[in-house]
């Protein structure tokens, strides 16, 4: 196993609560917890629509917490995903988040997405991740890794995202990067180094331009995006 997969492994362990990328989820939570009190306050119950999430991450607040704010998950990944039996606080579905059209507008009161936007694909289809966010819910909490934070998150190699898009190419076949493994083709190489397109601030603000945004920061460098928005239309 490559040094970056192993770093990576140790890092992005989130069933560890002590882990680094735990520690960071928790540190950035408090804008969603402030969000969840302000819905159950005003409706005494919270419902959330979470775009290519998991169970796991929720594990980022007590399962006490979310049941004195009887807060109910509806998780939705796309039609390949593999879904576990609803259960407890949760619902699994599959579809797309570029297009639920199967969803009513507001059906729910916080539309979720934690790393999502920058892999459904190129910029008419992250509008439309957006605009479906917006429709569906009354707040949204939206987080996405930074373009300039020097680190690319999913490879974990530093100033990969910054390199032209051949000679990522050639390090993904080259090498095991990361959460990646080597690209055994041309062709595999190429939806490796597609499947995530990095935002910048300007970018997110222009998806959510009814939201505020603010940026998450790691030893000052900017790591993450946060959008948070309340009451769309």
């Amino acid at each position: 196993m490559s040094m970056s997969r192993t770093i990576a492994r140790a890092i992005t362990n989130y069933d560890d609560p002590r882990s680094f990328g735990s520690r960071l989820r928790a540190r950035r939570v408090a804008p969603l917890k402030a969000m969840i009190e302000s819905v159950h306050a005003q409706h005494g119950h919270v419902s959330i629509i979470d775009i290519g999430g998991t169970e796991q991450y929720w594990n980022i607040l007590p399962r006490q917490y979310l049941i004195e704010h009887d807060v109910r998950i509806a998780v939705v990944n796309l039609p390949s995903s593999e879904l576990p039996p609803d259960h407890g606080l949760f619902t699994f579905t599959t579809g797309d988040g570029c297009d639920l059209s199967a969803v009513p507008d507001r059906a729910f009161h916080i539309a979720h997405a934690n790393s999502v936007i920058e892999h459904v694909g190129d910029w008419p289809r992250m509008q439309r991740f957006a605009a479906e966010l917006r429709r569906v819910s009354e707040h949204q909490y939206v987080q996405t890794p930074n373009f300039w934070f020097p680190v690319e998150p999913h490879c974990m190699t530093p100033f990969f995202h910054w390199l032209p898009r051949p000679t990522r190419m050639w390090l993904v076949r080259k090498y095991e990067l990361g959460h990646w493994p080597r690209a055994e083709s041309v062709d595999a190489a190429a939806l490796r180094v597609d499947s995530a397109r990095l935002l910048d601030r300007s970018m997110m603000a222009s998806l959510f331009s009814d939201c505020s945004i603010s940026i998450e920061r790691l030893l000052g460098l900017p790591k993450s995006i946060i959008a948070v928005g309340h009451g769309a239309n």
